[in-house]
């Protein structure tokens, strides 16, 4: 993307000096409105600039881990559940999200053996606060404390003293590390279930834009990185690089009708995440997007406006003086966003230069 945001500039310098050289017959040239610009010493901020898609980040399946059934209620596409809510309902019996990496593969009861799973189990409960008394220490062993926060959590549902156990079975609860934006009921309302059977796939609730980056300037862009995000018929927002992929693919190449090439490695991409916060009120979804990564700064160098280049004869590029000569300059890097280029050499701070009257 780098090469495209250069090329563009230059090709605005090539069509002024084409009406800019003074030996040129047609006397059109005379007719274009000339401005100067005086060349500042500042700072240029390099930047790359590809296409995404504004979405929802992640990607979840829930599979059911409980006794076969039927699906007597389950969400719509678009829901949002929560840390303790209901996933859906087989026979009737409810199964909850509770937030975590570890996926839920045991019963939970008192006696049960220590794990990870337990000190999750024990973060939620913490979390919903069925620990009033904060007598739970979070940590692998499922206590006497533990059950009696299950406990409390079965209140919680409607359960009467009788019926809370203190004990979860396996398929009563499922662990995701994130709340849950459901994307699509798989099981429709009245179908069998079982052991294994996907019942809903969705997303997290946090916004997000994913892109490809050409794998050449991978190395400009880390995890933390800010950048700004360009919606659709509304002012850009910040954002923040939140993953760069290690694999890279390439579409495979045209063929045409002829056999299928492989695949052009000068067109690999990795994918990139970057996660936003949309104003108030915004449903965008899928919508395409522009996103601005700045990849470097260089402090302290000569600046003119990009429109001052113009095509020199025999190869590379000049500027011309305001009431002088044109001077071979040398340029740097390109500020596309700002309209600015750096001149490595052939001016000083303060000269003027001709450019397209705006």
């Amino acid at each position: 993307m780098l090469a495209v945001a250069v090329a563009a500039p230059l090709a605005t310098g090539v069509a002024y000096a084409a009406r800019s050289q003074g030996n040129a017959p047609d006397t059109t040239a005379a007719t274009v409105a000339i401005g100067t610009a005086t060349v500042t010493q500042g700072t240029l901020t390099e930047r790359i600039q590809i296409g995404g898609v504004l979405g929802y980040l992640g990607s979840y399946t829930i599979d059911h881990q409980g006794a076969p059934g039927v699906l007597t209620a389950g969400p719509d596409s678009g829901d949002t559940i929560g840390r303790g809510a209901v996933l859906y309902r087989v026979a009737d019996i409810p199964v909850r999200l509770l937030l975590g990496s570890v996926p839920a593969y045991r019963d939970f009861r008192y006696g049960m053996s220590d794990g990870p799973d337990v000190r999750q189990l024990e973060r939620n409960l913490v979390a919903m606060g069925f620990d009033p008394y904060r007598r739970i220490t979070v940590d692998r062993h499922f206590s006497a404390n533990t059950a009696a926060a299950v406990r409390r959590w079965e209140a919680s549902w409607g359960r009467s003293a009788s019926q809370r156990t203190g004990r979860l079975t396996q398929g009563e609860v499922v662990f995701l590390p994130t709340p849950l934006r459901v994307t699509q009921l798989q099981i429709r309302v009245g179908g069998t279930v079982g052991p294994g059977t996907t019942v809903l796939s969705g997303t997290s609730t946090d916004r997000a834009v994913t892109a490809q980056l050409d794998t050449a300037q991978r190395g400009t862009v880390h995890v933390g990185d800010g950048v700004e995000v360009g919606l659709p018929d509304a002012d850009p927002i910040p954002g923040r690089v939140t993953g760069v992929g290690e694999v890279a693919t390439a579409p495979p190449a045209d063929s045409g009708n002829g056999p299928q090439q492989p695949a052009n490695p000068d067109t690999a991409t990795v994918p990139l995440s970057i996660a936003v916060r949309l104003p108030r009120g915004s449903a965008l979804d899928q919508a395409p997007v522009t996103v601005d990564i700045v990849t470097g700064t260089r402090r302290n160098v000569l600046l003119v406006p990009i429109a001052a280049l113009l095509a020199r004869p025999g190869g590379g590029y000049q500027v011309r003086l305001a009431g002088g000569s044109a001077v071979p300059v040398e340029p740097g890097s390109f500020d596309e966003s700002t309209g600015q280029v750096e001149i490595v050499r052939g001016l000083t701070a303060g000269q003027t230069v001709e450019v397209p009257a705006s």
